[in-house]
């Protein structure tokens, strides 16, 4: 009698340089896994809540009420000629997906620490799923931001199609930062209540809420430094057709976003190689 003999897999982990460290082909490899663990996150958030995926509407839109009422009404800030409560919607959507991005992608690893610690698969799809699942929140309130914009009765304009630009461009963002601080939360666990506070200075310093034409000119250089400016001037741009255009502050947040998502990665698959023992 012959027995045949089964093939095993093996999976030798190596020490790597370069680009080739990151190990970015082995996501695609593991894609079954990452849209599994995709879809558990997208059922999982709202599984026990009264109004499940509700909240992705309800979210932004009640943040919109109020902002609305304490500084359209109340405070009379101008709104470059829109509705304010529509301006305000159209500044929030890009800081809340950066800002739920940034938050999940950082607590990413020590909430999925019991399937990090059991088996092994790259870890880089810890986070990317953490982002991902924060753009299926993003195209819900964009069907809310249709509505909205037929109700005030204010059309679309041709900007719109350089929207993918500034949406990348918060989630390159979001993602870098994320990669920085997920290593780090893994290690001091309080990492994530400093970036809860540091989110909230940061929703001030960029136009959220307000125009930032409102600023000086005299800081307007160093306001724009800060590449979330750029990111949400632009939405106002692509959709609403208000606000500056693209200028250096687009090279200039590209540039940003580039070094801050690279040296995220490396700085993550770095600090991967401990965090089981950490955990």
């Amino acid at each position: 009698m012959q027995v045949a003999k089964s093939e095993i897999n093996e999976i030798i982990i190596e020490r790597s340089q370069g680009l080739t460290s990151l190990g970015l082909k082995y996501i695609w490899e593991y894609r079954d896994l990452l849209f599994f663990l995709l879809w558990r996150e997208i059922k999982g958030r709202y599984r026990q809540m009264a109004l499940g995926p509700l909240w992705m509407i309800i979210a932004p839109l009640g943040q919109m009420i109020i902002y609305s009422v304490l500084l359209g009404v109340m405070a009379r800030l101008p709104s470059e000629g829109i509705p304010y409560a529509l301006f305000i919607y159209v500044g929030l959507l890009p800081w809340q997906f950066f800002a739920n991005s940034t938050r999940q992608t950082a607590d990413s690893l020590v909430n999925q620490r019991a399937i990090i610690a059991k088996v092994y698969f790259p870890r880089l799809i810890i986070p990317l799923v953490a982002v991902l699942s924060g753009l299926v929140d993003f195209f819900a309130s964009l069907v809310v931001l249709a509505i909205l914009m037929l109700f005030f009765r204010v059309a679309p304009v041709w900007t719109f199609v350089t929207l993918p630009f500034f949406l990348l461009l918060a989630t390159m963002l979001g993602l870098g930062i994320g990669l920085w601080l997920a290593g780090l939360n893994v290690k001091f666990r309080d990492t994530a209540i400093g970036l809860g506070f540091a989110l909230e200075a940061l929703r001030f310093l960029t136009p959220v809420v307000y125009a930032s034409s409102l600023i000086p000119e005299r800081w307007q250089t160093l306001y724009h430094l800060n590449p979330l400016t750029t990111v949400i001037d632009g939405f106002r741009w692509a959709l609403l057709g208000v606000g500056p255009g693209p200028n250096w502050t687009a090279a200039w947040a590209v540039a940003v976003a580039l070094l801050v998502l690279v040296s995220g990665a490396f700085y993550f698959r770095h600090t991967e190689r401990t965090i089981v023992d950490i955990l």
